[in-house]
């Protein structure tokens, strides 16, 4: 099989390559290396699995190079994006460009190509924008929590994405998570859109706007103050990229049942946490305290995000393996073993 990840030198772009690489398929990454990161984890690709990978300068802003790249490919994995909210409000049109354009030319090339390619997109939660914080909340000690019965399992892929207020960026990925489906529909292309919840894992490089628990982990490993933006107290779902390499696995295995759809991909209700208790587990590991600094809530921050997860197991057979404690332990692992790429 022969597979394209776009914004491949990304975190999850370049675990994605390594996961499929390791099954012996031929993997070619696209990527324009703006990230941080993205020219070690190009590197660390080439010194493990030099065989069987293909690395392109892509951007995929560039439509005839994205309709060259896409022939011939059995699959496709579409990772790049621009992908903060602040960096979407600052920059609104390089954001739209990226996200809105970058994936209709991903979709239409793969409509051109005329091999019928499955794609998965790297959907968001944040499609689902502000109505998330109509939910009822209870307030404990250490988190927040869904009050209302309905969403104890998480927020569903029915929930109404049609409230006003949207970040950009949540504009752009939903709009995108349009396109995806729409041409799986119109054209036949067998497309599915992961709206993903909060994943780390190894090769993330996090920083405050953008891949939150890496983030944390490398500041408390490197001694230095966090910014808690609100009390603390808000939940995500985490999910381990090993986790969702599985899912698209499987994704792919049912591609025909799957096609011209969207599910939630995060860590569901058994696999949460509020920054408050990721500060708490991380001082277990360091045997040491971390400093913090709160400040007011950000616009439309959403005190509780979990992801209701139970429509990916029902239909593709699929749910998380890793614990958030397991999986913190082996992010704290990588990044002391690879500190020099953090200062």
């Amino acid at each position: 099989m022969t597979i394209l990840i776009t914004g491949g030198a990304g975190f999850i772009g370049s675990n994605v390559a390594s996961y499929y690489l390791s099954k012996g398929q031929e993997v070619t990454i696209a990527d324009n290396l703006s990230r941080a990161g993205a020219q070690s984890n190009v590197e660390w690709l080439k010194k493990n699995h030099g065989r069987g990978l293909e690395f392109v300068n892509l951007d995929v802003k560039d439509a005839e190079s994205v309709n060259k790249i896409v022939k011939d490919k059995d699959m496709i994995i579409h990772t790049a994006a621009q992908v903060t909210v602040t960096d979407s409000v600052t920059n609104p049109r390089n954001d739209m460009e990226i996200n809105v354009l970058g994936t209709f030319n991903v979709m239409e090339a793969a409509r051109l190509s005329n091999e019928n390619p499955f794609v998965i997109f790297t959907s968001t939660n944040k499609v689902y924008g502000d109505g998330i914080n109509n939910i009822p909340l209870e307030e404990t000690k250490t988190r927040w929590k869904f009050a209302d019965q309905n969403y104890i399992s998480g927020v569903p892929e029915s929930f109404t994405t049609d409230f006003d207020k949207h970040s950009p960026y949540g504009v752009s990925k939903y709009s995108a998570d349009l396109y995806v489906r729409d041409f799986s529909h119109v054209y036949g292309i067998p497309a599915v859109c992961f709206r993903q919840s909060c994943i780390y894992g190894t090769r993330q490089f996090g920083r405050e706007e953008q891949g939150w628990l890496a983030h944390f982990i490398i500041s408390s490993i490197l001694k230095r103050d966090l910014n808690i933006y609100g009390d603390g107290k808000q939940v995500r779902d985490v999910l381990f990229i090993d986790d969702l390499c599985r899912a698209m696995d499987m994704a792919g295995d049912n591609k025909s049942s799957v096609r011209g759809k969207a599910y939630n991909i995060g860590g569901g209700p058994d696999n949460t946490l509020s920054l408050l208790e990721l500060i708490d587990i991380l001082e277990g590991i360091n045997g040491s305290r971390i400093e913090r600094k709160f400040f007011d809530w950000r616009p439309a921050d959403q005190k509780v995000y979990i992801s209701n997860i139970s429509r990916a197991k029902k239909e593709f057979g699929w749910e998380p393996k890793t614990s958030p404690i397991n999986g913190i332990n082996e992010v704290h692992s990588w990044v002391k073993d690879n500190i020099g790429l953090f200062k």
